[in-house]
């Protein structure tokens, strides 16, 4: 496992981590989570996504469970969560980033992950209704409790994050200091293009999500969709016209000779291809079963085999054009 310091921070994460969106307490009890996180933690990863939303809560839940049974040194991983949707129904409590749910929300998911602090929070969402000056002074202040070490944001717009930033600097309080923005083939729009910039010039850094398109690209939904896949849980359900999108499937089926060639699978692939982009502080991996975890991590076996060719060959399949990547 290789090692990328997250933007411009002191720490460093795994170039492959492991998140839990999706599978924790739908698909992953307790169990299944340690023996998953484990193989993880053994393959390298020092980096564990989970969000306060995720399952309801659940998925939190669960992920302390695992962690209170793994005992590991503190010191030898990291841990994030996200705030922004909420938990409840009450005028304060949902869709909002204002400081009494940020600091309501932390204390929350600090008892169900059975943790003193979490390494990294995230601002799951802009909101457009709360002055950002107030979320960063909430964010700061947390971060000044020991409550967390570090925060960021989960797309947000370039000029959004570096209103931030400047709001921060400006007062001397801590800054966001990674994006968390879906990233993978088929969406690279911010990635390669409205970040680009912003990265180089704040060297800010990105932990990214939804690698293989929901499963997409794993090529598992190239026939229809399993039963025991994300595709056919109840709830979401509005992930099925995605996967059964015929030109989609052509894209990910044509990807297939490259995948051969390289003597790799789908999903390496995939995660390999966006490990390629130096942007990249990590990409997140999700799995529901212990040996989807094993595939992924050799993921990074791939990257040095991908050669510009095979990327512009890629490039090809995904009809992008050289001059909207500039853009």
């Amino acid at each position: 496992m290789k090692y990328r310091h997250l933007g411009k921070t002191g720490i460093q994460v795994s170039e492959l981590s492991f998140g839990s969106w999706v599978t924790f307490h739908n698909q992953a009890d307790v169990k299944l989570a340690v023996d998953m996180m484990s193989a993880a933690y053994e393959a390298g990863v020092n980096f564990f996504d989970n969000a306060e939303v995720y399952a309801g809560g659940k998925s939190e839940t669960v992920m302390g469970e695992a962690l209170k049974q793994l005992k590991w040194r503190r010191g030898s991983y990291l841990i994030s969560t996200k705030f922004y949707w909420g938990l409840n129904n009450g005028i304060n409590e949902k869709n909002t980033l204002n400081r009494k749910r940020l600091i309501e929300g932390i204390q929350a998911s600090l008892e169900r992950l059975q943790l003193e602090y979490v390494d990294l929070i995230y601002c799951h969402r802009h909101d457009p209704t709360t002055p950002i000056e107030e979320t960063v002074w909430a964010m700061h202040n947390i971060i000044e409790w020991g409550q967390a070490l570090y925060w960021g944001t989960s797309e947000w717009s370039a000029s959004e994050i570096v209103q931030a930033i400047e709001i921060a600097e400006r007062h001397h309080l801590h800054k966001p200091v990674v994006e968390q923005p879906q990233y993978n083939m088929f969406e690279r729009k911010r990635m390669e293009g409205d970040y680009t910039r912003f990265y180089k010039e704040y060297n800010y850094g990105s932990t990214i999500w939804s690698p293989l398109a929901s499963g997409l690209l794993s090529g598992k939904y190239n026939k229809g969709i399993p039963k025991d896949s994300r595709g056919a849980l109840k709830g979401y359900e509005w992930l099925k016209d995605k996967l059964t999108d015929e030109q989609k499937l052509a894209k990910v089926i044509a990807l297939e000779p490259i995948a051969k060639e390289l003597g790799c699978t789908l999903s390496q692939l995939a995660l390999a291809w966006c490990l390629k982009n130096p942007f990249v502080s990590t990409v997140i991996t999700g799995a529901s079963r212990v040996e989807q975890v094993h595939e992924n991590m050799k993921a990074s076996e791939v990257v040095d085999k991908i050669t510009p060719e095979i990327m512009e060959t890629i490039d090809m399949i995904f009809e992008v054009k050289k001059e909207e990547e500039e853009d």
